[in-house]
């Protein structure tokens, strides 16, 4: 009979915020922690988009150095990205620059508009086409250490180190100003200035509704002691204070998206590919003066456009009409994924899963999901969670599983 392994409560905690909010509190950085006092109106700049446009350049400029040939940069169609783009062949007009982006199959082709980009600033343009999304998550999760499934910058960096040691990118551009515009117009909708703390909370899982499912509770076995109260409870500082609406929203996303998810992710992936990421728009002066940034410089509810002030500093660089016109960055289409590859390997790892015989997941909540003839996009995201985390208990706990084994069909 194979030995039970047993995960500690720390652990028990970690599987849970993931899989419901897909980040960890368990899981933090070397970057400044945010609160509602830093989110106060009170910029006495008179041009903020120069400020953040001459930001921008200044952490390019030291964070590369003098004496390097070349650079890499991760490029889809949109705003973040190319702006990194623009900004870095101004500063330095004669570097080779190493561009990349992602086709992954089935899903929405940024490529063709990337390509173009890459063109107008002269950049050394790589298309990585990824089949099957998910065949080295077990190298990817022996490295971050957590049970993530979406670790498309594993193979960003796998695929950087052979063209460039450095390794520029646009993130951080949506948390600082504004680019979650699917979620904001929603939140603003179906809530008041009256809202109660609690109400907001849970329209703002209503605007993460991916991230769970309406019986998120079923997952789990008694011996986890889910509660939503719990979660509740981890967002609670960001809306039990004084601050607008929105504002209130920017503050959950940058604890939620980038300091306990995004940040710690990308690190550990970028050591391991010995790879230097910069990442100039989260630099930490943008960080704290996009806090007190007024909240018209981010987002138009009346046009749902967002990042407005962004926009407005990469028009100069006339390829606005190339831009992506919705959020995509890099992304696979999770629905086409489950049906390619996913079920496939869920159905082969969990014919005798180790989360089950350990008594953490529930597999009356497994068979009936799964005996449905059609999953809708949340079911599929909470299998694709499942898969990873299963992965890494095999990994980490029971310990029979190699970090190079690799999905395939």
């Amino acid at each position: 009979m194979r030995k039970i392994n047993q995960i500690n409560e720390e652990q028990k905690k970690t599987i849970q915020e993931i899989l419901t909010l897909r980040y960890s509190k368990n899981w933090s950085n070397s970057y400044p922690s945010l609160s509602s006092n830093d989110f106060i109106e009170g910029i006495s700049i008179t041009d903020p988009e120069k400020f953040i446009e001459d930001s921008i350049q200044r952490e390019i400029r030291e964070k590369i150095g003098t004496g390097q040939t070349n650079v890499g940069i991760a490029l889809s169609s949109g705003i973040d990205s190319t702006l990194v783009l623009a900004l870095t062949r101004k500063e330095f007009p004669s570097i080779n620059i190493e561009t990349v982006s992602v086709k992954f199959s089935n899903s929405v082709d940024e490529t063709s508009s990337s390509k173009k980009i890459s063109n107008i600033f002269k950049t050394n343009h790589h298309i990585l086409e990824i089949e099957n999304f998910l065949e080295d998550l077990p190298s990817a999760i022996s490295i971050i250490k957590m049970p993530f499934w979406d670790t498309h910058w594993y193979y960003l960096c796998k695929t950087m180190k052979n063209f460039s040691k450095i390794f520029l990118s646009g993130d951080g551009g949506d948390e600082l100003f504004g680019g979650y515009t699917f979620r904001y117009k929603k939140f603003l909708e179906n809530t008041k200035d009256t809202s109660t703390t609690q109400e907001k909370i849970l329209t703002y899982l209503n605007c993460h509704e991916r991230d769970w499912v309406p019986d998120q509770k079923l997952i789990f076995t008694e011996n986890m002691n889910f509660s939503w109260d719990k979660i509740y409870d981890i967002l609670k500082p960001f809306f039990d204070n004084n601050l607008h609406r929105l504002q209130q929203v920017f503050l959950a996303d940058y604890h939620g998206k980038l300091s306990h998810n995004m940040i710690p992710m990308y690190d550990l992936i970028q050591q391991h590919f010995k790879i230097k990421n910069i990442s100039p728009i989260q630099n930490e002066q943008l960080i704290k003066f996009s806090a007190q940034l007024p909240l018209n410089l981010k987002y138009d509810l009346q046009s749902n456009n967002g990042k407005i002030i962004l926009q407005s500093i990469l028009k100069k660089y006339n390829v606005s009409n190339l831009l992506a016109t919705k959020k995509q960055g890099f992304s696979v289409d999770t629905v086409n994924l489950w049906k390619s590859y996913g079920r496939k390997f869920f159905d082969y790892y969990f014919d005798k899963s180790r989360l089950i015989e350990s008594g953490l997941i529930n597999s009356d909540w497994i068979e009936s999901n799964l005996s449905r003839n059609e999953l809708n996009v949340r079911y599929v995201n909470k299998f694709l969670g499942l898969l990873a985390t299963e992965i890494w208990y095999r990994i980490f706990i029971s310990k029979e599983m190699n970090e190079s084994e690799k999905l395939l069909i």
